[in-house]
């Protein structure tokens, strides 16, 4: 695991120069401080930060094929290294180092970009052919390692964040408005575009050729409920057991895969069903005992200590918990805002952020996690809702179909104290707009709105000027007119949540943040493939979520956790800022001056929701996102826009190897 930075010349102009791939590199040492690696060319420029966790002694990058024709820097880890390099040594290539870097260089030099559907891993890298004078970047299937790239006079600068990207000269910090009100509604962009201007992800499942003529980018795996798109496995939609036995077999290859490393690897262990399967899998390969490490709050209506210990007891792990109080959210925000370079609406990235701290406190740089499980088996309460108001659209004047409704979203407090009209009104608003690709997304989205009207009137105006509903503006697959309404809810919440938000705000930034790499069994692409193909009923059964993963392990676990009801994992927002010590940033950035400054809200309208947060009155769920969303946006201005103080260049006490060509 590393992070990467380059220049690369689209025009002719003077070479990059080593001092800036020092500062890129200078801005993302915890991503990789064991070695950093710069590569001069006259056209393009290099560089790598190590996390040396695969081929300790000789891994160093950036790496060449045989002929020094082709360099790669590369973030992320192709678990099926071994095999692919026994199949590329057949062919002739020579390798001189064990590193799974190696195998994407000679294995792009054989397939071309053909190679990525090769590779089963979570990945981004830059590979520059010298002979084309061409530079190839890529990006994993689903998005688990983030690539930023802009485009300034003639060069493509890019990098595994934005933030080193800020440091060139060309380039500097301005949130874009539209993004800011898709982050508000959405939790994340609905494009590639990032929250500052000029500067884009590479989406996910993609790759980018660029050279003297442009850059092209190309999709190369699709997230498609297609049955055409995945190999058939020649199973009945009603048999169960074969269903489970074979999510069973490469759920257990996948984190076999992902115990790969030449450095202890530890799990993460929430107390539900996704993380204790893993966690238990792993026992059962793995020799050595599991160190497993939780999050637990002293705000009960967040905690899960009881069944994480539970688990814990049962697997015999060596068990770490922190403890997270409301004080400890509030202190440990700005950090999390630099590291996720992004408005949060949330708080949950924060106590990830603490517990990587205590996994790299540990000595730890690998953890297994169960990301994913949700989104591809159907565990989120939002594709039950999604299910019970197709049901009640079905028969809308019914009196007691909406009454199921009652069962979903009893982890939310506000939701549980709403009277049986509101609730029923509540849900009923485009109740038989079933053809819409959003239908099952709609009510969140237009709740998550309501956190818009505290804009200023300024933003607003810019914002109106495009009369358009955001999710309008959403481009679904052509293939989505033919998938079920479960399909349907699992693509936006892949697409959008997972991708954009979860692997990355609560993923790959607050892990990387403290130096330790998260693997994901169920991102496997084997796993994938299976459960794109699982049928209906085997993903929510009724209205029981994950039927299949239960079905397939979930006798590994105790059986209280294995029948548990799915209870997404939250974190308490606003009384993180206002308490007996409320930090003073908070009441810095939210002071009617400093929301006047810069100018993205209204500053009556903050006041209002703090002096109701401080006279102690309820604030409804949209109210608790506005809260975290208006403090990480002001938070953002500050650190980005306003005062942007990266860390000093690497020095050359620092171990840098530099090659030039």
């Amino acid at each position: 695991m590393c992070g990467i930075a380059g220049i690369f010349n689209l025009t002719p102009q003077e070479p990059p120069a080593e001092f800036q791939l020092r500062r890129m590199l200078g801005t993302i040492r915890h991503r990789g401080p064991d070695q950093f690696g710069i590569l001069l060319n006259p056209i393009a420029a290099l560089g790598s930060a190590r996390l040396s966790i695969i081929d300790l002694s000789s891994g160093r990058q950036p790496i060449c094929n045989e002929d020094k024709s082709l360099w790669i820097v590369y973030n992320g880890e192709v678990f099926n290294y071994i095999e692919l390099r026994e199949d590329l040594e057949r062919r002739g290539h020579v390798f001189v180092t064990r590193s799974d870097t190696e195998v994407i260089v000679h294995a792009y030099e054989e397939y071309g970009p053909g190679c990525l559907s090769r590779f089963n891993g979570q990945f981004a890298f830059a590979l520059l052919d010298l002979k084309k004078k061409q530079l190839f970047l890529a990006r994993d299937r689903v998005g688990v390692r983030p690539l930023f790239y802009a485009v300034t006079q003639g060069q493509l600068v890019f990098g595994s964040e934005a933030k080193e990207l800020l440091t060139h000269p060309r380039l500097s910090a301005e949130l874009d408005p539209r993004v800011l009100e898709e982050i508000f509604v959405f939790w994340c962009s609905g494009s590639s575009r990032s929250i500052f201007k000029g500067i884009e992800e590479l989406p996910p499942g993609s790759y980018m050729i660029a050279d003297g003529s442009g850059i092209k980018i190309e999709r190369w795996w699709e997230m498609s409920f297609d049955s055409t798109s995945s190999k058939p496995l020649g199973l009945k939609a009603d048999d169960v057991d074969g269903w489970a036995d074979a999510l069973s077999e490469r759920l257990t290859q996948a984190t076999r895969l992902r115990l790969r490393a030449d450095v202890p690897v530890g799990a993460y262990l929430s107390g539900g069903l996704d993380s204790s399967i893993i966690s238990a899998l792993v026992c059962k390969i793995h020799a050595p005992k599991l160190h497993t490490f939780s999050i637990s709050f002293t705000n009960p209506d967040f905690d899960e200590r009881q069944f994480q210990i539970e688990v814990a007891k049962a697997l015999d792990t060596h068990h770490t918990a922190i403890e997270i109080r409301h004080e400890d959210i509030g202190a440990a925000f700005p950090r999390v805002i630099w590291h996720a370079e992004t408005p949060l609406t949330r708080t949950s990235p924060v106590p990830l952020f603490l517990l990587s701290a205590q996994v790299q406190a540990s000595r730890l740089k690998v953890v297994l996690t169960g990301e994913g499980a949700d989104e591809f088996l159907g565990g989120y309460d939002i594709f039950k809702e999604d299910r019970v108001r197709r049901f009640w659209a079905r028969s809308p004047d019914s009196k007691w179909r909406w009454h199921l409704l009652r069962r979903l979203y009893e982890d939310i407090p506000a939701m549980t104290k709403l009277s049986p009209s509101y609730l029923a009104k509540f849900f009923q608003d485009g109740l038989t707009d079933t053809h819409l690709p959003y239908y099952s997304h709609w009510i969140r989205w237009r709740n998550n709105q309501r956190c818009c009207r505290f804009f200023s009137p300024e933003l607003q105006s810019r914002l109106s000027v495009e009369k358009r509903r955001l999710w309008d503006q959403l481009e679904p697959p052509a293939a989505m007119k033919n998938w079920g309404a479960l399909e349907r809810a699992q693509y936006w919440e892949i697409h959008l949540f997972l991708s954009r938000y979860l692997l990355s705000s609560q993923g790959d930034r607050v892990a990387m943040a403290h130096s330790v790499e998260g693997r994901f069994p169920f991102l496997d692409q084997h796993v994938l493939e299976l459960c794109k193909q699982a049928p209906t009923g085997l993903k929510l059964r009724g209205l029981t979520e994950k039927f299949l993963l239960r079905r397939a392990l979930g006798s590994l676990i105790p059986k209280d956790i294995a029948q548990r009801r799915k209870r997404p994992y939250r974190a308490p927002i606003h009384r993180s800022f206002f308490h007996a010590q409320t930090p003073a940033y908070v009441k810095e950035l939210l002071s009617p001056e400093a929301i006047e400054r810069s100018g993205y809200f209204q500053p009556s309208a903050v006041a209002q929701l703090v002096a109701r947060v401080e006279n102690g009155r309820p604030l409804g769920e949209t109210d608790d996102m506005a809260v975290a969303g208006i403090l990480s946006t002001q938070l953002l201005h500050h650190q980005y826009v306003t005062r942007f103080q990266p860390p000093p260049p690497l020095s050359s006490s620092e171990d840098v190897g530099v090659i030039q060509t």
